[in-house]
């Protein structure tokens, strides 16, 4: 016997329960319900991209300076060429913008043609080197102390959010589900199938695939009782230039790697601003992602000491995200056939690109026969770049309620509508971009709290209070 809740089917059988509603568990469900599996996507937060998903730099990677022959330079490579090909039918924007790896010093300048052979050796084949001059003809803005560069032609900026959401949209929208606010307490595998307790009840599939991001070792732990891999969360902070800003960098701006991280970029934003960010720092909290006047100082300094011109550039916001990294630099993909059991672990910054190759691996690795959908629907994403033709600028929009960000009133009833309406104030400003500009919703969170009335578990005007 089955019982409804929410929308889902308690106790029916499905054929895979994803855990996790961040950018990789999107991209899965999405996949799995396009080759004609029964798939329910599980997400503990209110609103999908609610953990490590919501804070990141948003790039697009060729995977040039990704490990040679990993698992994540072939998922990075797939995912960018799908999403290339996927992205005017579900309308996901590409800002085109290039990359360049800048030398700052002699030791730098030293690097840059192994970088660039890597790159070669990674299947990026148009990269290039730069001498000082041509970095700084082609970014006249920068500090002219940069000595040499390596360009990459096709490392892009696209939006993080919409990408994802209209990932999982296709997944509804051609027979998946997704209930949210669910926490997956333990799991039972026998008989060839896993019985999943969550807490609104239990939950019948074939296979589980883990993509639960910062929380994938204790899921894991859960389901198999074992200790397969730590997460070690890793915090990253951002500062948000006003889009005065955008006019002076119009290339990403990476720095020379080292063992630990890829550094601080300098990076225009598919929204129109300039983005500096981010930091690495390990920290205990899978969830509390805290910015401190020290860290963000040290960040703006940075960025004014490589664009000079950013002296005195208002700053629109600051946040952080949190990466899921583990113990080890690699990512953690782990397939249990015995048990039906996929876990997508640690996939860190460039999880983003490489989640529509991961699909496309677990895919692989699930390897049951099903029936591909033959035409399945394609719907499309808001579009929230400021390249593209905006809402605001068509008929019919209603009111302006975002004026820094001019999110229309016919944009915020869509996200609260739908198969899977806005539920939380952050799910709503990730489908609209209200709220995100230079006042921080100061003048507009009083016309959201009245559209959302009724809409959220914490009433807006609560979250707004209390922060």
């Amino acid at each position: 016997m089955t019982a409804r809740h929410g929308g889902m089917t308690l106790g029916a059988m499905y054929d895979v329960a994803v855990v996790g509603g961040g950018v990789v568990g999107c991209a899965v469900a999405r996949r799995f319900v396009l080759e004609g599996a029964k798939v329910l996507l599980l997400e503990k937060g209110a609103d999908i991209l609610s953990g490590a998903s919501k804070g990141n730099s948003a790039i697009l990677h060729t995977g040039f300076d990704a490990p040679p022959g990993s698992l994540e330079l072939a998922c990075m490579q797939a995912g960018y060429t799908e999403y290339m090909e996927i992205r005017e039918r579900l309308r996901l924007p590409v800002l085109e913008t290039g990359a360049i790896v800048a030398a700052w010093n002699e030791e730098e300048l030293a690097k840059l043609p192994g970088i660039a052979e890597a790159a070669h050796a990674n299947g990026v084949a148009d990269v290039q080197l730069l001498t000082r001059a041509e970095v700084l003809a082609r970014e006249p803005q920068l500090s002219p102390h940069v000595l040499g560069g390596v360009l990459v032609l096709r490392e892009h900026v696209i939006d993080p959010w919409s990408a994802p959401l209209a990932y999982v949209l296709q997944a509804l929208a051609n027979g998946g589900e997704v209930r949210r606010n669910t926490v997956v307490l333990s799991g039972h595998f026998a008989n060839g199938g896993w019985r999943l307790e969550t807490n609104i009840g239990p939950v019948e599939c074939g296979t589980v695939i883990n993509c639960a991001g910062l929380y994938g070792d204790i899921v894991d732990h859960r389901l198999t009782g074992a200790e397969h891999f730590t997460i070690k969360p890793r915090k990253g902070q951002f500062v948000v230039f006003d889009k005065a800003a955008a006019q002076l960098l119009r290339t990403i701006l990476l720095p020379v790697p080292t063992e630990r991280t890829k550094g601080i970029v300098v990076t225009p934003t598919a929204f129109g601003n300039l983005l500096v960010g981010p930091t690495a720092e390990e920290q205990d909290s899978r969830d509390r992602a805290a910015v401190d006047e020290a860290t963000l100082r040290m960040l703006v300094d940075k960025a004014v000491e490589l664009v000079p011109s950013l002296e005195g550039m208002g700053v629109t916001a600051v946040y952080a995200g949190i990466r899921p990294a583990t113990e080890r630099k690699e990512y953690r993909v782990r397939h249990e056939a015995e048990r039906n059991y996929i876990v997508l672990g640690g996939i860190r910054s460039t999880g983003l690109t490489a989640a529509l190759g991961l699909a496309q691996h677990a895919w692989s690795l699930y390897a049951k026969p099903h029936a591909r959908l033959a035409d399945p629907v394609w719907p499309q994403a808001p579009v929230l770049a400021e390249h593209c033709a905006r809402d605001w600028q068509s008929p019919g929009y209603g009111e302006i309620i975002c004026h820094c960000e001019m999110a229309t009133s016919r944009e915020i009833e869509a996200a609260l509508a739908g198969p899977l309406p806005a539920q939380d104030y952050g799910g709503l400003k990730r489908r609209t971009r209200a709220g995100m500009g230079r006042c921080q919703g100061f003048y507009c969170n009083a016309r959201l709290a009245e559209m959302t009335a009724g809409r959220f578990a914490t009433p807006l005007a609560v979250e707004h209070t209390h922060g």
